[in-house]
């Protein structure tokens, strides 16, 4: 029966070999979606009879397409045509007539794109809840926030409705929402994916990144959307390979203990601890990286002139009707203001002087492994501080585009208080 399939790329592909239909995998679809009863996660859902229609027009089962009759969801920041984008700004909204060249390669792939998800209005958030629209539910304990920006594509997926979904991730939204709903969240290398069709938070730091519930899944939608995209004057010709198998040894960055932010956390703390003696019984060998001077990358992401970046997104909206911006975001994007071209040259001199002393660090390593988030933050903590707790979330992911870096974050066991525990590889 459709209710007891899981819906993994490997599921659905035995399901559709044996003869089920992605027509009756949609309508399962849209039963769990009024079964997970979340206002929050959908901003637009296609009606189920085109998504049917568009199943039908894939044929028959095509097990050459990777992500035939595969249904998935597309943050609400990347134009799919048909759907209108509005980036959770209603007064923002536009209606795209062609899709975004990620979203084409998917369709090319198979795969039905089948709605809009909620996010961080204008993609400036870890939080999720900053947004006009209800709060996507945090799919394992709804008094936690569900993390963003990309919170919809990331709850969407945990719950069981669609096998992927397509976030973007400039300062850590498509690893944080990952961590805080138990999920995998892959970010590929910067202009590994088109973002040309993606509302611009920092354009020189987005990418796409990819929710699923298996790391396989994800790397098989990744092979799917990545290619270079000539028109994208951001995207670069980043090989995909195939997945391999880890050697015998390998070398694992792991962050010096005085240089570990948990505030306070001890059993997020562990967590991390356990995961680490897991590496080494793959076969890792520890090496301690000072996260100090990552931690001074991470500073210039909302402190330095990168706010400016995420302010032109925003300005024509802020123009025409500031109150239809978040107050929040209209608070972070105000410190665009001060901003001046000096200000912007001395930040740039002092990443590249960073970035140099770093290279040397990051080659010597296989990768590194940080936790995904320090710590966990409830709807109530947000709703009393709107700034820090979100700050924290970005502690280990917002050095990583500035950095160049790639990343995927995986699940760990639940903690003991069952939270779940989440690390994040990083790598050059």
């Amino acid at each position: 029966m459709t209710r007891d399939l899981q819906f993994t790329l490997d599921g659905l592909r035995a399901a559709y070999a044996a003869g089920l239909a992605p027509a009756e995998v949609l309508r399962e679809m849209f039963r769990r979606i009024e079964a997970q009863d979340d206002p929050g996660m959908f901003l637009h859902l296609a009606a189920l009879d085109d998504l049917i229609a568009a199943a039908a027009a894939l044929g028959r089962y095509d097990p050459a397409l990777p992500l035939w009759g595969m249904p998935f969801a597309v943050k609400d920041n990347i134009d799919v045509a048909g759907m209108p984008t509005t980036a959770a700004c209603p007064g923002f909204a536009y209606q795209p007539v062609e899709d975004a060249p990620v979203v084409a390669r998917l369709r090319a792939a198979g795969a039905i794109p089948v709605g809009k998800t909620n996010l961080d209005q204008f993609a400036t958030g870890l939080v999720g809840v900053r947004t006009p629209h209800p709060v996507p539910r945090n799919t394992l304990d709804p008094r936690i926030v569900p993390g963003g920006s990309s919170s919809g594509s990331a709850v969407s997926v945990a719950a069981g409705i669609v096998p992927f979904a397509l976030g973007t991730d400039t300062a850590g939204s498509g690893r944080v929402p990952a961590a805080l709903n138990n999920i995998v969240g892959l970010k590929p290398s910067l202009g590994a994916i088109s973002t040309r069709g993606v509302v611009p938070a920092c354009r020189t730091l987005d990418c796409v990144s990819v929710f699923a519930l298996t790391v396989g899944d994800a790397y098989a939608v990744y092979r799917a959307a990545a290619g270079f995209d000539p028109a994208d004057p951001y995207a670069r010709q980043v090989p995909v390979a195939a997945p391999s198998i880890a050697p015998p040894e390998f070398v694992v960055g792991v962050p010096t203990p005085d240089s570990l932010r948990f505030f306070g956390d001890a059993l997020q703390e562990r967590a991390f601890d356990a995961a680490v003696a897991q590496l080494e019984a793959l076969g890792a060998r520890r090496v301690p990286v000072d996260l100090a001077p990552f931690f001074e990358v991470a500073e210039m992401l909302y402190a330095g002139p990168w706010v400016t970046e995420r302010f032109l997104a925003a300005q024509p909206m802020l123009a025409r009707d500031a109150d239809m911006v978040h107050p929040v975001i209209r608070q972070i994007l105000g410190q665009a203001e001060g901003m001046t071209a000096a200000d912007t040259f001395r930040a740039l001199y002092r990443l590249e002087e960073l970035r140099r002393a770093l290279a040397p660090v990051i080659a010597g390593l296989d990768l590194l492994c940080v936790p995904s988030i320090p710590t966990f933050y409830r709807l109530e903590d947000l709703a009393a501080d709107p700034i820090e707790p979100n700050s924290r979330l970005g502690t280990y992911t917002n050095f990583v585009n500035l950095l160049d870096l790639c990343g995927l974050s995986v699940p760990l066991p639940a903690r003991a208080d069952g939270r779940p525990g989440s690390v994040t590889l990083l790598a050059a």
